[in-house]
């Protein structure tokens, strides 16, 4: 009895540390995502750690996608821009391949396409993402998204006012979070 009490009390304090020490974490993917674009250091922060991630979780593929497409920003080789465009195409397909309905995946992807200039031709899934992405939005609870992807989903959309109609744009504002 005492020995099972130890491993449990072990088990509780051990397991918090082992969430707090992971790189990989939903909150840190999603801040690297924000901040990002906006500052180069951070970028190459985020691109090094996704480099190193070797597993098969399609969200986190997802974000190692977003790192090369935000390194492309920040290089200013046009071909160093188009490999690392190439690059996180090639990890979405791969990202979306392993969970087709992944809403955040396909927001991810989409809201890096919807920047990609049209003559790349590197931006074929737009319509495809948000309908599955902004499907979700709209289901929310159920859906099951965390509340701090679904705010910045919607933030990215009320901000663009180009990526919806007037409905979707009535959606999305009273959309409550």
């Amino acid at each position: 009895m005492l020995l099972s009490a130890v491993l449990l009390s072990l088990s509780l304090v051990l397991v918090p540390v082992a969430q707090e020490t992971d790189a990989y974490r939903h909150s840190v993917l999603l801040s690297f995502y924000q901040k990002s674009a906006k500052n180069e250091a951070l970028a190459d922060d985020f691109h090094a750690l996704m480099e190193k991630y070797q597993g098969k979780d399609p969200l986190k593929l997802g974000y190692k996608a977003v790192s090369n497409a935000v390194m492309a920003k920040h290089t200013w080789s046009p071909y160093a821009k188009l490999k690392y465009l190439r690059t996180s195409g090639h990890i979405f397909e791969q990202a979306v391949a392993l969970d087709k309905q992944d809403p955040e995946v396909r927001f991810l992807r989409y809201s890096i396409e919807f920047f990609v200039p049209r003559y790349l031709n590197m931006s074929g899934h737009l319509h495809e993402d948000k309908k599955i992405f902004l499907s979700a939005m709209l289901r929310h609870p159920k859906s099951g998204m965390p509340v701090e992807s679904l705010k910045i989903m919607k933030d990215f959309l009320l901000r663009h006012p180009e990526h919806l109609t007037g409905e979707e744009r009535e959606q999305v504002t009273n959309l409550k979070l």
